[in-house]
């Protein structure tokens, strides 16, 4: 008798009796952020590549702040973008077009040191900065493109399960790609190491694009004309999105007042190769990823967003603070902060795509989602990764700050931990829970579960 292979998710899909076409569906999208999960390895903000690409070509603190910001600034396109997907749902086309364009404009990226001279220097620099703007802004079409796409083929009984489950994939790719990527930097110098790690950035992202066209296109409402100012009313007196909007906003804002400078600190102050970088970043946060992000899907569909939201960010939070105990040479900062934030905030992360989808109305989803990502990566990243740009800056220039804060990164986090933590305590409470279960509820019942075991193995 033939052995018939088990295929993930095939449980949960059972329980909704999802059609096999829709299945096939969800697997290439599976598959697609597998994909891009390994580009973001490369040229996401704030990765290892484009740190120490930038420090090739010379970027002080704050133009390397600039180069992290501004393909967030880009995010303001997502709103008249969402307005042209409600109107004319051609998601596929739209990510097979302007979508595999973006990716692929980052294989150009990897030959600028090649095709311009080394000076005048800022040329390379602010080409670089110039081709990475116009690859998000393409890139808008992305996001308000795929996420009312899988939230109209993943039904919310079975979302917060298919979530983690796809994280643990993606984590997995993550953790390849990293060793990889690394090995490649450690092994080569000059421009020749950032060129190869580049295109294959490029190679995935173009690959995660092109997974959509085997996707079916479903859509739960039909075309729809989105009026932007009534909407953008709508959406600010809609109180449930509009208070996570705002948290998530001033989250990411005083997240990356340091975070977005972590890397950079790594790299150069703390002078770790990007192998130890990668094994005690990439490496162990996906680890440890693949390890909870199960039991964060069960909690999230059971207790609900703001239950999860508590549990996480307070700890989520605190993880920058290891970072105050580094000294030269030492990984363990850098280990303890992604191992120990790696268990909370996948779980963070998880509860927010649940809300976002939650809390927008399904013939409104794209401008929603739009609203959330603009306001969330302008107001937030944008505005975050500038203002820690301009403190390491000042700090820095300055005699007086200088000597009142030796390592002006240690200052910097200080401000950005104490500040989210503040985030937290004002905006969680007023999140809307889409579950009747609270934080004292989920520690009652484990409480109770272990309590039952160990009378049982009395």
């Amino acid at each position: 008798m033939k052995h018939r292979i088990k295929l993930p998710f095939n449980d949960i899909f059972n329980e909704t009796s999802l059609l096999p076409e829709i299945r096939r569906s969800i697997y290439f999208i599976t598959l697609a952020n597998i994909f891009g999960s390994c580009w973001g390895v490369v040229c996401n903000t704030g990765s290892a590549t484009l740190t120490g690409f930038a420090e090739y070509l010379g970027a002080g603190d704050f133009v390397f702040g600039i180069l992290t910001a501004i393909p967030l600034a880009a995010a303001f396109l997502q709103i008249p973008f969402s307005s042209i997907v409600s109107r004319t749902q051609k998601r596929k086309k739209y990510l097979l077009t302007y979508g595999l364009i973006s990716r692929l404009i980052w294989i150009i990226v990897a030959f600028i040191p090649c095709l311009l001279p080394a000076e005048p220097a800022w040329l390379r620099l602010w080409t670089v900065i110039s081709l990475v703007g116009i690859a998000w802004s393409l890139g808008s079409f992305i996001n308000v493109s795929w996420m009312p796409w899988m939230a109209d083929l993943v039904p919310i009984e079975i979302r917060g399960r298919w979530l983690s489950g796809r994280d643990r994939f993606t984590a997995l790719a993550s953790v390849t790609m990293g060793l990889l990527v690394s090995a490649i930097l450690d092994r080569t110098s000059g421009y020749t190491g950032y060129t190869i790690v580049l295109i294959m950035g490029g190679v995935f992202g173009a690959l995660d694009m092109i997974c959509f066209g085997f996707v079916k296109e479903v859509y739960k409402t039909p075309p729809y004309k989105l009026k932007m100012l009534p909407v953008f009313k709508k959406i600010i007196h809609d109180k449930e999105f509009f208070r996570f909007t705002v948290f998530w906003t001033a989250w990411n804002f005083t997240a990356n007042i340091a975070g977005a400078y972590l890397s950079r600190y790594a790299l150069t102050e703390m002078g770790l190769s990007y192998i130890e970088f990668t094994l005690s970043s990439q490496v162990a946060s996906a680890l440890v990823a693949i390890t909870v992000i199960s039991f964060w899907g069960k909690l999230l569909d059971r207790y609900g967003s703001k239950t999860v939201m508590w549990l996480s960010c307070v700890i989520t939070a605190m993880t920058p603070l290891f970072y105050l105990l580094s000294v030269p040479g030492s990984i363990w900062p850098t280990l303890l902060h992604n191992c120990v934030g790696a268990a909370f905030w996948s779980g963070s992360n998880l509860a927010a795509t649940s809300l976002q989808l939650s809390a927008s109305p399904d013939t409104e989803r794209p401008i929603y989602i739009a609203f959330f990502s603009c306001v969330t990566s302008v107001a937030g990243s944008f505005l975050g990764i500038l203002t820690g740009g301009a403190l390491l800056e000042g700090i820095h220039s300055s005699s007086l700050l200088g000597l009142l804060f030796p390592d002006r990164y240690k200052a910097v986090i200080t401000i950005s931990v104490l500040l989210r933590l503040g985030s937290v305590f004002i905006f969680v409470p007023k999140l809307q829970n889409y579950s009747n279960h609270n934080v004292i509820e989920v520690f009652n019942d484990y409480y109770n579960k272990l309590k039952a075991k160990l009378e049982q193995a009395k």
